[in-house]
């Protein structure tokens, strides 16, 4: 089983693992499935690794505009499309639970916006600032802004911004493979095709595997993905590979699990937008409904008894 983190910072792989597989065990004991805890957490009922490539996005090459966030214009361009989302997302959202506070704060970031006629008159670097001003009034949504996660937009948009430096499939300065690669590298290093494998993607990490799957050749009985931007259409879909975006040859069974009060995760549309591969599979989406300010993070997700059952009951197959 290889696990793929999201966006955030340097990661220490082993304490994460412990803390996934932590999490899953929590979940599996929720799920009834009580007597693969041990099994879980010592090893025996998979090998289990965690991918990281969070040190490929702190290079130098990654410093750029305001708070490190790269002032490349595809980037921005793709923030821009990401962050529009996020509006609209949250816009939803509140629309549907009647909660006009929010809607309003909603409606100030969307004002606060780049537009076309702006472009001109903006330097170098202030659409970067100008989304993170819309990302600091969206996290004054109540819940958003109990959170400790994030202080201001610009530290979230850093984080967001990887997954544009993922999509922008930009070459390395010494010629060597695009960042993209190397990250799909890493998750699919120490792999072997003659072994059954589960991946477990969060956030950014549900496009990695995604793509990197299209290069594996081994048998996938699950691929699991949690908090996913991969049905973000105007920023994410379009950009995908291969075009049209399908699920992977091998893979088996793909469920796809999403929190409405997940900021980074839009509407659940994947398996509209998705073509099954040559054995028909296609993400099935569920709802879950975490508890707390943040929902998104790999470890709420994996400590919900519907996330965490089909997990382990594919485990012990």
């Amino acid at each position: 089983m290889v696990f793929v983190h999201g966006i955030g910072g340097l990661r220490d792989a082993e304490q994460q693992r412990r803390e996934w597989l932590g999490a899953l065990a929590d979940g599996a004991r929720g799920a009834g499935h009580s007597d693969v805890i041990s099994g879980l957490t010592q090893g025996w009922l998979a090998e289990t690794r965690f991918a990281d490539y969070s040190d490929l996005f702190t290079d130098a090459e990654a410093q750029g505009g305001p708070a490190g966030v790269s002032d490349d214009p595809e980037d921005v361009a793709f923030l821009e499309d990401f962050v529009a989302a996020l509006v609209d997302e949250l816009g939803h959202q509140a629309r549907e639970r009647g909660d006009r506070r929010a809607s309003a704060i909603v409606e100030d970031a969307r004002a606060q916006l780049p537009g076309v006629d702006d472009e001109q008159e903006q330097g170098l670097g202030e659409p970067v600032r100008i989304l993170g001003r819309a990302l600091t009034s969206l996290l004054q949504i109540p819940g958003l802004r109990g959170s400790a996660q994030w202080a201001s937009g610009l530290p979230l948009l850093w984080h967001l911004s990887q997954v544009g430096r993922y999509l922008g499939r930009h070459r390395a300065a010494d010629g060597g493979p695009t960042l993209d690669a190397r990250i799909r590298e890493r998750v699919l290093r120490g792999t072997d095709p003659e072994r059954p494998l589960i991946v477990v993607a969060h956030s950014l990490g549900t496009v990695v595997a995604f793509e990197a799957l299209h290069d594996y050749e081994g048998r996938v009985p699950l691929l699991m993905t949690l908090g996913s931007p991969l049905a973000t259409a105007t920023a994410v879909l379009h950009r995908l590979v291969p075009q049209p975006p399908r699920t992977p040859a091998r893979v088996e069974r793909w469920l796809n699990f999403w929190d409405r009060d997940d900021v980074v995760v839009g509407r659940p549309r994947i398996e509209r937008w998705m073509l099954p591969n040559a054995e028909g599979v296609l993400p099935v989406t569920e709802r879950v409904d975490s508890d707390g300010l943040w929902v998104h993070t790999a470890t709420k997700y994996l400590r919900q008894s519907g996330v965490a059952g089909p997990l382990v009951e594919a485990l012990k197959k």
